[in-house]
């Protein structure tokens, strides 16, 4: 792997060990503050939203300012709206800082997976974004440790350390990443003629005149749509399990345990990418190999009612986890046009911020009302349901799109990192 990766991979695991504050904002809220838990609640999903325009601002601005300046200055503003939490008298300065951190929570996202897009030869792109997502794992192994540690004397120190975090990662990308620099093509801009490459019919907005726009790419449409329901099967494991366990009769904490387990089983999976039968499937049936392991995992979790079986269970989700996020990620920057490839991540990732506001509303909704087996087993069809749409609906909109991270030569970008890059011409959720 290219230098660039690796210190992208060490600066996320290093965030990520300090990004263990934002769970316990509504907890600081409600404590320091009076809130009651509907108000905290609310002040959460205002952070989740705020998400939403982070993850498009960061497309924008990586392709406007470039990508190294916008990683710092994401990462600053997080560790200044962090710095403003901490130091907060009222809760109408924690909801306005809250707000801002979720503006500048995202800016990182689309820069730092475009630079790996434009770094990292085709065939070898699934293997970096899940070193990305190992990296997360990682940290977050750790991360609950510290926060178990700082949380004893004052909650307020949790965002303190988070955001030193945040600038001791700045400040070392600063140094280490190349310099920015210009576009040859603005991302809003249409491409040159390409005239060595076939233009699939349906992608219209790729002909020579037509200006990059994302949301007209009903491929991008099909892999959004994906996404979000998969965020969202995400971020409802985080929000329920702990409910599930203290109503199978365990302690909340033991949820502590089991995304631990899920930690290790990423990073321990990580080899498995470079299987030759893996690589060797298309992104669809990948992408369906994936979500039926999670369908698997999440209807383990129904059934569950000792620690060592919802422990299997999650072992089992996590190996689809594997396989989703670094094809998802590989298969939209494939689908961008030259010069566009921070926009179209940038698009695809707002459904993780979608899904930060729903999640909370529909697992507590549907765990309240219909109980713990229907939640996880309603779960576990909408994965199935993904698994099957991939290759009903994704797989139809991708064919002969030139998606040079499972065959074909590398095609050329307007943004490159180093000098080698350049040569070479190889096509390149903080947190």
């Amino acid at each position: 792997m290219p230098r660039t990766v690796w210190l992208l991979v060490a600066a996320r695991a290093i965030n990520r060990l300090g990004a263990f504050s934002l769970p316990f904002l509504t907890v600081l809220i409600s404590a320091d503050f009076g809130a009651s838990t509907t108000t905290a609640g609310l002040l959460s999903a205002a952070f989740g939203l705020a998400t939403i325009p982070s993850r498009l601002a960061g497309g924008h601005l990586a392709a406007r300012l470039g990508r190294r300046r916008t990683i710092v200055v994401g990462l600053t503003g997080c560790a200044l709206a962090q710095l403003g939490i901490a130091a907060a008298g009222s809760l109408v300065a924690v909801a306005c800082f809250a707000i801002l951190l979720g503006l500048a929570f995202e800016l990182y996202e689309p820069p730092s997976q475009a630079i790996i897009a434009d770094t990292v030869p085709p065939a070898e792109r699934v293997r970096a974004y899940g070193l990305l997502n190992a990296a997360l794992a990682a940290g977050g192994t750790g991360a609950g440790f510290i926060a178990a540690a700082l949380g004893r004397y004052d909650l307020r120190w949790l965002f303190v350390v988070d955001a030193l975090t945040c600038l001791a990662c700045a400040l070392a990308l600063r140094i280490a990443l190349p310099a920015d620099h210009p576009h040859p093509l603005a991302a809003d801009q249409p491409p040159p003629p390409a005239t060595d490459r076939p233009h699939p019919p349906a992608a219209h907005d790729r002909e020579l005149g037509a200006p990059v726009r994302p949301w007209r790419d009903r491929a991008l449409w099909a892999m959004f749509t994906s996404g979000t329901a998969f965020a969202l099967i995400s971020m409802q494991i985080v929000m329920a399990l702990p409910l599930t366990l203290d109503r199978r009769g365990h302690e909340a904490a033991d949820a502590g345990l089991l995304f631990t387990a899920s930690a290790v089983t990423v990073i321990a999976a990580q080899p498995a990418l470079r299987l030759r039968r893996l690589t060797a499937l298309a992104a669809p049936s990948a992408l369906a190999l994936g979500y039926t392991l999670l369908a698997i995992g999440l209807a383990g979790y129904a059934i569950a009612h000792t620690l060592p079986a919802f422990l299997i269970a999650t072992a089992v989700w996590s190996l689809g986890d594997v396989i989703i996020l670094g094809r998802a990620i590989s298969v939209v920057a494939d689908l961008a046009p030259p010069g566009a490839t921070d926009r179209y991540l940038a698009a695809y990732g707002i459904s993780w911020g979608i899904a930060t506001t729903a999640a909370p509303v529909t697992a507590t909704q549907i765990l309240e009302h219909t109980g713990v087996t229907t939640l996880w087993a309603a779960t576990a069809c909408l994965a199935l349901a993904l698994a099957a749409a991939q290759l009903l609906i994704v797989k139809p909109l991708i064919i002969g799109k030139p998606l040079i991270s499972q065959t074909g030569p590398p095609r050329p970008t307007g943004d490159t990192t180093t000098p080698a890059t350049q040569a070479r011409r190889h096509p390149s959720r903080r947190r």
